[in-house]
C-alpha cells in the first residue's frame, strides 16, 4: 500500500503579546515591613519567553501535515527567564488536540491523560517537557519548555503504519474536497495541538515545588555527623537530588551520592548484604537505589533518553506518570530484551563507568544496572546477576539536616 506522507509544518511560537497574567510587564503591590503606615513595596513581574534568541508568545500551536515513519525527529523549545523580583511557578495546559478528526480534549480529559496518549498511543510520538516548574527571580535561574516529534521507521507494527498512512491520506482528500467546493473553507491539517504556558506568582505552601531542591542539585552532606558539610572528605560526599519534584510539605530529600566514590562490589545475590555493609557504617537513613528513581529522571528529557531495542528503531521514553504506563513500558523494554539510553551531558550526575546494580530484577538471569556506554550516553540495562558491580545506597535526608 503507499502511504502518503503528511508534511510537516509546525507554527508556533507567535511573537511576545502582552498578558499581564504570564509573560510582559506586570506589577504588584506585596505586604512588607514598612516605616510608616502608607508605604508599601512595590516589585516587577517580568517572565520573558524566547527561542533562538527571539521573543515568543506563551501559546506554542503544533499544526502537523506531513509525518511519517523514519522521519527526523523535530523539536522546538522556548526559554524561559525571570527578569522580574519574585519566584514563578511554572505549568502547561493542552488547550486543544486534534488527530484527523478525533477531539482528545474534553471536560472529562487531563492534560496528563492527553500527555499519555499523544506519547504512546500513535505510531508517531509527540512529547512535552518542562524542565523545572519554576524560575527564581534570579538573571542566571532558567526553565525550558521543550517539545519533540517523531516516527520510528520500525516500531514493530508495519499494520498501524500502514492504517494511520491510509487514515490521514483520506482525510487530506476530504479537507481538499472541502475547499474545492468552498474556496473560502481553510482545510484543516492533519494533527492540531494548542499548548498554554503559564507563569504565576510563586505561592510558598505544601503542595508548591520546594525550589530549594531541583532535582539535580548539588549537595555536600556528610553521611557520618548527618549534616551538610563544605569541605570534601571520606564521609563529607557529593550527594545529587534525585526527587522529581520535591514539595515544601515533603519532609525528607532523596539524595544519591557521587557515583564516582568508592563502595562495595559483588554479584546482585548479594546485594542485600553489601548495601547493609555501607549503610551500617552511615548515620544516615538508607534505602536501595530503583529503577522508578532513575527513569523518573530520564524520562523528562523528550529529546535524548530512548528505548532502545534490538531489531527496531529507537523511541523517545516519554511520559511515564500516568495511570500503569511506568510498568506497561518497563515491561515492553524487558520483553524485547532491550535497554534505556541517555545523554551524559543532560544527566552528569548519572554517569559512571563502573557498573551499578540497580534493585530491580530485570528477568531471572539479570538485573538492571547502570553504566557508561562512551563519552556521550548512558544506559540502564539489563547485566547477569553473576556479574560483578558496585552497590551504592540513597540517601533520604530530613529536610531539618539540610538548613
Amino acid at each position: 500500500m503507499r502511504v502518503k506522507h503528511l508534511k510537516l509544518n509546525i507554527l508556533s511560537l507567535f511573537f511576545v503579546a502582552v498578558s499581564l497574567l504570564s509573560i510582559t510587564l506586570a506589577w504588584f503591590a506585596y505586604s512588607g515591613v514598612a516605616r510608616t503606615a502608607t508605604e508599601v513595596n512595590v516589585k516587577a513581574w517580568y517572565i520573558e519567553f524566547s527561542k533562538d534568541n527571539k521573543k515568543v508568545s506563551n501559546e506554542i500551536v503544533l499544526s502537523l501535515n506531513d509525518v511519517y515513519p523514519g522521519m527526523e525527529q523535530v523539536v522546538e523549545k522556548v526559554k524561559i527567564d525571570n527578569l522580574g523580583d519574585t519566584d514563578a511557578k511554572l505549568n502547561y495546559t493542552i488547550d486543544s488536540a486534534r488527530i484527523l478528526d478525533e477531539d482528545l480534549k474534553s471536560e472529562e480529559t487531563s492534560t496528563l491523560e492527553i500527555e499519555d496518549k499523544l506519547s504512546h498511543d500513535y505510531p508517531f510520538h509527540i512529547n512535552i517537557s518542562l524542565s523545572k516548574d519554576f524560575v527564581k527571580a534570579d538573571e542566571n535561574d532558567i526553565s525550558e519548555f521543550e517539545v519533540s516529534v517523531s516516527w520510528p521507521l520500525d516500531s514493530k507494527n508495519n499494520e498501524l503504519d500502514s492504517e494511520w498512512g491510509k487514515k490521514a491520506y483520506e482525510f487530506q482528500e476530504q479537507e481538499n474536497a472541502k475547499h474545492e467546493n468552498d474556496p473560502s473553507y481553510q482545510a484543516k491539517t492533519s494533527l492540531k495541538i494548542v499548548i498554554s504556558l503559564k507563569a504565576e506568582q510563586y505561592v510558598l505552601n505544601n503542595d508548591a515545588v520546594d525550589t530549594n531542591y531541583n532535582f539535580g542539585k548539588l549537595i555536600l552532606y556528610d553521611v557520618s555527623k548527618n549534616e551538610t558539610c563544605t569541605t570534601l572528605s571520606s564521609t563529607c560526599l557529593k550527594t545529587y537530588v534525585i526527587d522529581k519534584a520535591n514539595k515544601v510539605g515533603d519532609v525528607n530529600v532523596t539524595l544519591l551520592p557521587d557515583l564516582y566514590g568508592t563502595y562495595q562490589t559483588g554479584t546482585y545475590d548479594n546485594y542485600d548484604t553489601l548495601l547493609n555493609e555501607i549503610s551500617s557504617t552511615w548515620n544516615v537513613k538508607t534505602r536501595a537505589l530503583k529503577i522508578e528513581d532513575l527513569l523518573n529522571i530520564i524520562s523528562k528529557d523528550v529529546e535524548s533518553s530512548y528505548l532502545v531495542r534490538e531489531g527496531l528503531s529507537d523511541v523517545i521514553i516519554g511520559k511515564l506518570d500516568y495511570n500503569d504506563r511506568f510498568e506497561t513500558e518497563l515491561n515492553e523494554m524487558i520483553s524485547s530484551n532491550g535497554y534505556y539510553r541517555f545523554s551524559n551531558q543532560t544527566f552528569p550526575y548519572l554517569v559512571t563507568s563502573k557498573c551499578y546494580f540497580i534493585n530491580n530484577e530485570y528477568n531471572n538471569d539479570k538485573a538492571f544496572a547502570l553504566v557508561k556506554m562512551d563519552d556521550n550516553n548512558s544506559k540502564i540495562y539489563g547485566e547477569l546477576k553473576t556479574s560483578e558491580c558496585s552497590v551504592v545506597p540513597v540517601l533520604e535526608v530530613a529536610k531539618a539536616n539540610l538548613d
